[in-house]
């Protein structure tokens, strides 16, 4: 049986556990995008079975009619157990994830173009109020675009074989936003307002819009003149274990606590029901559903899927709100993804999992910002030395 501590034993126990990411020099990237969509649609089979519950998939259920809007825009929509090294307690800052090279800077755009910020929030903030799903595409969007070269706006290229025409990069959203954004950049100040930085700054717009933390966004990312589509397969999908994501990612300078840190973007936005419906019905050969999955959950989520096309809410209990509950869900077999609900049963990601779903919200808030922080600083070298400010963002300068 589980116990109950104070937030203040759970800190002395578990938070030197957690801050590794202070001193560790081994990093794992997060797995926050997979298959991460920010689409609604109305659920014509909705049942509201479980309603005398207060929680798991009866709470799902109760929330599920007041908290949906109706969809736009769509375009598709064995683990290694690990011994830690426990540091000495250090909590990490937004500072500390600034790149040692000074590559980039919070103030690079203050004589340039002043009112860059400004144009981003301004836009981000009148696509988000017309269409809120478009928020936690964003996010997804920048995953997507770090995880391959660094942040350098690979993803938005859009030319035959470009990361962008991957299978894998069909359901993702938003880039309506950022061409947007960067026509009037143009105006304001031509050649100068990179695309990876637009992206990186629209990110966190939108999560403070969704009702999340703000962070200062660091400057200067240039823009990659490389998208390949056989790179973008290469991010996970959704079905890989731990050890898996941990190997994928360790090299991009995040570590494990940024792993379930970033996951906690699930907290908002939606999959799509292929995605998962392989959890439903004859898991793994065993012609049962997957048993990581509450019973009851699963009969909502049997009842919901009928079609691989349809989509599901990430966060079960409170799908349109910034919280902490996304770690909750996990404690109680409610994980959406494979990924999601793994997070739980690894032995080296599960006592994060417990010190987020116990402490205030505050607290992921701010750790969701630092996370948030040193994704944005992923960068490549080579890239950013070969790069270019482009003045659009779906094509490389020489195509003009």
């Amino acid at each position: 049986m589980k116990c109950s501590f104070s937030f203040g034993f759970l800190l002395i126990l578990v938070l030197p556990l957690i801050l590794a990411s202070a001193q560790d020099g081994k990093y794992e990237r997060a797995a926050y995008h997979d298959n991460y969509e920010g689409a609604v649609q109305k659920d014509q089979d909705y049942e509201g079975q479980y309603q005398d519950q207060e929680k798991g998939p009866a709470k799902y259920d109760q929330n599920y009619e007041k908290e949906r809007t109706p969809a736009q825009n769509d375009q598709h929509y064995d683990q290694e157990e690990q011994d830690y090294h426990v540091p000495s307690l250090e909590i990490s800052t937004l500072l500390d994830n600034l790149p040692s090279d000074d590559l980039l800077s919070i103030g690079y755009y203050s004589k340039s173009c002043p009112k860059a910020e400004s144009i981003i929030n301004k836009h981000v903030t009148k696509w988000v109020e017309e269409d809120r799903t478009l928020a936690a595409s964003l996010l997804r969007l920048h995953f997507h675009d770090c995880a391959v070269h660094g942040c350098d706006g690979s993803i938005l290229l859009n030319h035959e074989g470009s990361e962008r025409t991957a299978e894998a990069s069909k359901s993702l959203r938003g880039f309506e936003v950022i061409d947007a954004i960067k026509a009037e950049m143009e105006k304001e100040c031509p050649r100068t307002v990179s695309c990876a930085d637009i992206l990186t700054a629209a990110s966190r717009d939108a999560t403070v819009l969704l009702g999340g933390p703000y962070w200062d966004v660091p400057y200067g990312r240039k823009d990659g003149k490389v998208s390949i589509d056989k790179d973008a397969e290469l991010v996970p999908m959704g079905r890989e274990n731990i050890t898996t994501l941990i190997e994928f990612y360790q090299s991009s300078g995040l570590n494990v606590l940024d792993l379930v840190v970033l996951s906690g973007a699930h907290t908002i936005g939606r999959a799509t029901c292929g995605s998962l419906q392989y959890r439903l019905y004859n898991y793994a050969g065993t012609g049962r559903q997957d048993e990581s999955l509450d019973y009851r959950y699963a009969n909502f989520l049997k009842r919901k899927c009928r079609w691989a096309s349809e989509y599901v809410d990430l966060d079960a209990t409170t799908p349109r709100t910034f919280d902490n509950v996304y770690y909750k869900n996990l404690q109680d077999k409610m994980g959406l993804l494979h990924t999601d609900q793994s997070l739980y049963s690894d032995s080296r990601t599960s006592p994060i999992v417990d010190a987020l779903a116990d402490a205030p919200s505050d607290f992921f808030n701010h750790q969701f910002a630092v996370s948030m922080t040193k994704l944005g600083n992923i960068l490549v070298p080579a890239v950013q030395d070969g790069g270019e400010i482009r003045t659009k963002c779906y094509s490389v300068n020489s195509n003009y």
